[in-house]
């Protein structure tokens, strides 16, 4: 087994403080397993981009993040996930957890509810009332998904009605409305013609100065762009962490990881 340590050398931000820490994680589904022995940390403020083919735990790895073996009867999760130093596990209020770590899925998934409500649900279900201040969290929001200008006329519609594009920015606006310290996204570029792709890209380089970013691409290059470390996932294991560009440069412990940036195979 190839154990991954994160990177050390000097340009990798080594100073910045653990966002999430991740030890010995493993998950089975009805006893299959999906990932096994992963470990590693997220450090505040930095893009994390996760690599790898179809079926290597990617996905698995934000659903044990965010808690969501709890809808998945068959979903069991080893090991131990701690976020600003917590144990995950031990937090009693998962709603509240979900609510510093925001999830954004490759197909946007719009409520049935106008542009602007979609925003402002979760912040009315977390007590906010004043509709100045709902309008205030709505543009702020809709803003840094750089969705506003395309929408702020016509905030009544539907957000169901948008382009695939403006739905999936759309969705990142809603995870933004629960002042995420964390955001994951997975894949969010799947559906996503490629000049929407690069404004979200920019979106995501200046939410970088805000909050902390996990990036799940299948697009190799993606990660080149924004991840400042990113992490090779192979069958179910991460075999790999190091600073992005190193990755891309030669600078990788095992050989798997320079055939897979290189397009050798996945």
């Amino acid at each position: 087994m190839v154990t991954a340590t994160p990177d050390t050398s000097e340009g990798a931000a080594s100073m910045a403080l653990p966002k999430l820490q991740v030890t010995d994680l493993s998950i089975r589904y009805g006893g299959t397993a999906a990932l096994s022995d992963v470990n590693l940390e997220v450090r505040e403020h930095e893009i994390f981009g996760i690599i790898g083919p179809a079926n290597a735990g990617k996905t698995s790895f934000l659903k044990a993040v965010n808690r969501m073996d709890l809808f998945n009867p068959d979903m069991e999760v080893g090991g131990e996930v701690r976020f600003n130093g917590v144990d995950t596990s031990r937090i009693r209020n998962v709603y509240g957890l979900r609510r510093r770590i925001g999830v954004v899925f490759p197909l946007p998934v719009g409520l049935p509810l106008s542009i602007y409500d979609n925003v402002a649900l979760a912040p009315r279900l977390a007590g906010q009332k004043d509709p100045a201040e709902l309008d205030v969290i709505v543009e702020r929001c809709l803003q840094r998904a750089a969705l506003w200008d395309e929408v702020k006329d016509r905030l009544d519609s539907l957000g169901s009605l948008l382009s695939g594009g403006q739905q999936q920015r759309l969705t990142i606006a809603r995870a933004l409305s629960q002042e995420p310290e964390l955001l994951m996204l997975d894949e969010f570029s799947i559906a996503v013609d490629p000049v929407t792709t690069m404004r979200i890209e920019d979106v995501l380089k200046e939410l970088r100065q805000e909050i902390t970013i996990i990036l799940v691409t299948n697009l190799v290059q993606q990660a080149r762009r924004l991840a400042d470390r990113t992490a090779f996932f192979l069958e179910g294991r991460c075999v790999e962490i190091g600073a992005t560009e190193d990755l891309f440069t030669g600078e990788v412990r095992d050989a798997r990881t320079r055939d897979y940036v290189e397009g050798r195979f996945g």
